[in-house]
């Protein structure tokens, strides 16, 4: 039988690479704590996230790999995520404990963004991910309501706020600072100041990613947030038609212009399908988000369905991808969650990719 040792399970592991990265999993250093007794290898393989679309296929392929050394008798294979820190933008002031923070934005209102970002933040918590949402939508700030959290005010400790929890999320929301039925009357410079306020006196504590629901829009709070705060990406939504399409092309420059990278592009109410015939109808059109994609170079992040429990999941407090788990609007938005996970990681980790490459 011959000696296995850490030199030959971590060269064989090299055959692994990961999709995204485009690099085996040793070098990118996902292979933490191997250790050999015998023929007995144990090791952890250490993701960018959770929420890893390929977490299933890269564990399959590390145990057959090693199972397949000669003197190994025994493989345990242990699955983690540490989310890696986002690079941030140059003099942008950070937010202690929060990773990543990503911006989802719309040209425009009406298409569900908010609905997006509220099931995209619950499904990578329920991934295991540290999540929070900013509703930094100061003139219609419903995530209170599609969270189910109510309009109680905050606790405040060491004179900063503590966010309110709901569905394994922090959220922090205009809402529940300012009664629901008063009019939010600010301008430029006040909105600069409640963007400034969320960021640095609210108590985040560790998150691997802060979900920032924008008002719709290319105005002064999206400006605002650029100028304040390293926003690793922007997650842009739209709907199928032309008139929604052209106001997100809007947003994608303004985006380019404050130099925050645009992660991708989600298409709600893609479609419909009738529950009693099963027949799909493309009410707003088909294609609009890919063709849109394809325009600019941009990741298309994914379709989701339109569906009456999505809306009841709004309305009721409990989002789609907790309270119709098995439905098509909830596949879709753990699809898309993974997706944008797998953009962030992408971005972050740009930066160590280039010194890689510069030293071989």
């Amino acid at each position: 039988m011959s000696q296995i040792s850490e030199a030959i399970v971590l060269e064989s592991l090299k055959q692994i690479i990961d999709p995204d990265l485009k690099k085996d999993i040793v070098t990118l250093g996902f292979i933490r704590d191997l250790a050999i007794d015998g023929g007995d290898v144990s090791f952890r393989i250490m993701l960018t996230t959770p929420a890893c679309p390929v977490k299933e296929l890269m564990e399959s392929q590390a145990q057959e790999i090693v199972r397949g050394l000669d003197g190994v008798t025994n493989v345990k294979v242990t699955m983690d995520a540490e989310v890696p820190q986002g690079r941030g933008i140059k003099d942008n002031i950070a937010i202690q404990g929060v990773r990543n923070i990503i911006a989802v934005s719309s040209g425009k209102g009406g298409v569900g963004k908010s609905t997006v970002a509220v099931n995209l933040a619950v499904s990578l918590a329920k991934d295991g991910a540290k999540v929070g949402i900013m509703d930094a939508d100061v003139y219609g700030p419903n995530v209170p309501m599609m969270l189910g959290t109510g309009y109680g005010q905050p606790d405040v400790e060491n004179n900063q706020l503590i966010p309110i929890e709901a569905h394994g999320v922090k959220m922090i929301s205009m809402a529940v600072l300012v009664p629901p039925d008063k009019p939010m009357i600010l301008r430029g410079p006040m909105l600069h100041g409640v963007v400034r306020q969320f960021l640095s006196d609210v108590n985040w504590g560790e998150l691997d990613y802060l979900i920032v629901d924008m008002p719709p829009g290319t105005g002064d709070v999206q400006l605002s947030l650029a100028q304040l705060v390293p926003v690793q990406g922007a997650v842009l939504v739209t709907t199928p038609q032309e008139v929604s399409l052209a106001d997100v092309r809007r947003a994608v420059a303004m985006f380019n212009q404050v130099n925050i990278p645009i992660l991708g592009v989600i298409e709600n109410m893609s479609y419909f399908i009738a529950p009693d015939t099963g027949n799909r109808y493309e009410i707003f059109g088909r294609g609009g988000g890919q063709s849109l994609c394809d325009e600019y170079g941009l990741n298309f992040l994914g379709e989701v369905p339109m569906g009456i429990e999505v809306r009841e999941g709004g309305d009721s407090g409990v989002p789609v991808v907790v309270s119709f788990p098995d439905s098509p609007q909830a596949a879709a938005f753990n699809k898309v969650a993974e997706e944008v996970a797998r953009q962030v990681s992408i971005e972050a980790m740009k930066p160590e990719l280039v010194i890689l490459t510069k030293s071989q």
